[in-house]
């Protein structure tokens, strides 16, 4: 039986394509996002016997969606989803399997501001401490969190160097970000120095021929290598557990903070949006605004 209009129109069956299309412009963790954004709409839709047709799809649809989500999930959460939704609708449009999108002028959910979180001198020096010894654990821990502070990488950035990489002698590190874009960051000469003496550990070590940079006892470091290494010298040093993306939070803070320029710490860190600039100015300034505070009461 040949299929309905309705069939061929359901959200259902565009979402391969909308997936392939995915597949090609958007990072695998970017295009998961938005095909599970897609994949609740849906079944939200379903649940409340909605129209689940693309050309059918109202506003009113999608805002049900968001404020049944709303009430499960935090702002950042929902700001996200209604990002990854937008980007469907669009890519629908574009594709002429819609004539308007149904979020056409729909505001973004507000995100609260909130402090952003960054790692102090004294912690940092408290991990480094805690990897202070001489076997190659220790090395390649010190140099990964030094490098992590240094420039503020991703994490995926940092488990995806290989050696060939790196320029000791220049100091540079090519690292490759979101979509596949490649940027060269740099560090400073203490952050060169434990690379090498890893480096130097590293040429005796069962992987040594492996490509990629940062190897342990059973291969290649992972994503969840790397916050395990965290953890694991977080509780050594006596700290409460940090996040890897705390150190990017440190690194834009810090060089905001010295009176770096914004558009060379968008370039540095990889973004291509100033809104998280944004969010570290606003934290900034909200740090000024707390060293600068007299009690009023204490002038009395």
């Amino acid at each position: 039986m040949a299929q309905t209009t309705h069939e061929l129109d359901a959200l259902s069956s565009l979402r391969d394509s909308y997936a392939l299309h995915l597949s090609a412009t958007r990072s695998e963790k970017t295009a998961r996002i938005y095909l599970a954004a897609l994949d609740a709409l849906i079944r939200h839709l379903e649940s409340k016997a909605m129209p689940t047709g693309a050309r059918a799809v109202r506003r009113e649809h999608v805002e049900s969606y968001f404020a049944e989500r709303r009430e499960t999930v935090k702002p950042t959460t929902l700001s996200v989803e209604f990002r990854a939704l937008q980007q469907f609708w669009k890519w629908a449009l574009d594709e002429e399997e819609i004539d308007r999108s149904p979020m056409e002028r729909m505001r973004p959910p507000r995100v609260p501001d909130s402090p952003v979180q960054v790692v102090s001198i004294d912690e940092f020096r408290r991990l480094l401490k805690a990897a202070s010894g001489r076997d190659l654990a220790d090395r390649r821990d010190t140099a990964i969190l030094l490098l992590l502070f240094d420039t503020g990488i991703r994490r995926g950035e940092l488990v995806g160097m290989e050696v060939e990489d790196l320029d000791l002698r220049e100091r540079v590190a090519h690292v490759t970000g979101k979509a596949g874009h490649r940027r060269v960051v740099r560090f400073g000469s203490r952050t060169a120095v434990a690379i090498d003496r890893y480096l130097r550990l590293r040429r005796a070590h069962p992987h040594a021929q492996s490509p990629a940079l940062w190897i342990g006892q059973d291969g290649p470091l992972t994503a969840s290598g790397l916050a395990q290494l965290i953890a694991r010298r977080c509780r050594a040093a006596g700290l409460e557990r940090l996040h890897p993306h705390q150190f990017r939070h440190t690194f834009a803070h810090e060089w905001l903070a010295s009176g770096g320029q914004e558009g060379d710490l968008m370039r540095l860190a990889g973004w291509r949006s100033p809104q998280m600039l944004r969010r570290y100015g606003a934290s900034l300034a909200d740090e000024r605004a707390r060293a600068a505070y007299r009690s009023p009461a204490d002038r009395l």
